[in-house]
């Protein structure tokens, strides 16, 4: 069977992922996955490798498919640094504890496969369905968007242990490092972008304190698969412990954003944005309505400088500005 290699990112070009080699070598993997893996795919035959994602000298994700008994996909999670055993174990510990496939809340994380340490990899199977940024523009977006606040609330809730801390001050800190950068780009902004941050600012301390949980910390429309009923929570890399606000003001940042950009209303989601958030205080209290709206604001600043890195965002930039302005007028106390 003649086994398609694509890789359309040229990844051997660079001889620092040269230990990627066998990765995408049809044989070797093919070795490699019997050694490892003999019970999933002693009746299945791998298809096609395929390079789906890569970030320049952080990351990227290779997709292994196989047809036989069943047909599946493998998605090879590759940190370039070296293998991100956390999120494996992490994501391991979260389907061995109500987040598989049978969960009675439908709420799931996609399965742990295992890990390839000379090809600085973890595997999982791929899941079919549809991100939430295809789907919650549908009829049932509302609905979509309430479950998506019970999910967020069941991660919140789960004990897991890590190592990582992300506060305020780490929030703000992003601001203070990427706004200015803004400034650099279109110095006629200067002045608005300067008091944008110092709202920020005020706005990120008038926080009070609150103990941390687990949260995502990069909680957005592209992390989460609906598969029929059932929803599976992506890309837990981030993952430590802080306000859980913060992935639902995250959340709705995004799909604010989302809405400007691809809709042309910041406006056209607002529902699903208001079903997402009430849904969420129904399960954690009223303290937290100020909470989200003071993270959403902030992931909103923060998408003023992502704007200005990606060409085909460019054109948005400055209506940003002007939202987050309209918004310390009229939304944030």
């Amino acid at each position: 069977m003649n086994i398609q290699v694509n890789d359309s990112f040229n990844l051997l070009s660079d001889p620092k992922l040269s230990f990627l080699k066998d990765a995408l070598s049809p044989n070797k993997v093919k070795s490699v996955f019997k050694n490892y893996f003999p019970d999933l795919i002693k009746n299945n035959t791998l298809s096609t490798i395929k390079v789906v994602r890569y970030k320049a000298k952080k990351r990227c994700l290779i997709e292994y498919q196989f047809t036989g008994k069943e047909e599946f996909s493998l998605l090879g999670k590759v940190r370039f640094k070296g293998t991100d055993t956390k999120s494996y174990y992490l994501q391991k510990y979260l389907w061995e504890n109500g987040f598989n496939d049978h969960s009675l809340d439908t709420v799931s994380v996609p399965q742990p496969i295992g890990v390839i340490p000379q090809w600085k990899m973890w595997l999982q199977r791929k899941v079919p369905g549809y991100t939430t940024t295809l789907l919650l523009g549908k009829l049932d977006g509302v609905t979509i968007a309430e479950k998506i606040a019970y999910a967020a609330y069941k991660l919140h809730q789960f004990p897991a242990k890590t190592d990582r801390y992300h506060t305020i001050d780490n929030e703000l800190h992003i601001l203070y490092e990427k706004l200015p950068l803004v400034s650099e780009l279109y110095p006629h902004w200067k002045r608005r972008l300067r008091e944008i941050l110092k709202e920020c600012d005020r706005l990120g301390k008038s926080l009070s304190y609150i103990p941390s949980l687990g949260i995502h910390r990069d909680f957005y429309t592209d992390q989460i698969i609906i598969n029929d009923s059932r929803l599976y929570l992506l890309d837990l890399d981030l993952y430590c412990y802080g306000d859980p606000s913060l992935d639902i003001g995250n959340f709705i940042a995004h799909i604010t954003e989302y809405s400007l950009r691809v809709l042309g209303d910041f406006q056209a989601l607002k529902d699903r944005e208001i079903a997402l958030q009430e849904a969420f205080i129904q399960l954690t209290g009223e303290e937290s309505r100020k909470r989200i709206m003071i993270y959403k604001f902030l992931a909103l600043v923060r998408h003023i400088y992502i704007s200005t890195q990606i060409k085909e965002r460019n054109a948005y930039t400055e209506e940003l500005i002007r939202l987050c302005e309209s918004y310390l007028e009229t939304e944030i106390i």
